[in-house]
């Protein structure tokens, strides 16, 4: 029983480490979305509608697309598992 429930505190400690990093995520992405769109007014006029738009959503997709290759390679993998081959000394003999 008592396992059990310090299982359950640790679940809820991990949830909510969680819960905690992906609203700082959110506050920093809101942050850099009024960053971006500020630099971007600072070129087009307001009046540039669409085209503002687009640029916006190319810039932020070719940030999202860099940071997540850059993400991926910092993650260290598992190294690939060899296959094993098991030979018959007799076979190879003849």
């Amino acid at each position: 029983m008592k396992e059990s429930l310090n299982n359950v505190k640790s679940e809820v400690m991990k949830t909510m480490a969680t819960l905690i990093t992906t609203a700082f995520g959110l506050i920093a992405a809101l942050a850099w979305n009024e960053a971006i769109k500020a630099i971007i007014l600072q070129y087009f006029p307001k009046g540039s509608g669409i085209t503002g738009l687009l640029i916006y959503a190319f810039l932020v997709t070719i940030i999202a697309v860099v940071a997540t290759i850059i993400i991926a390679k910092a993650i260290p993998t598992k190294p690939a598992v060899q296959d094993v081959r098991i030979v018959d000394d007799a076979k190879n003999e003849k």
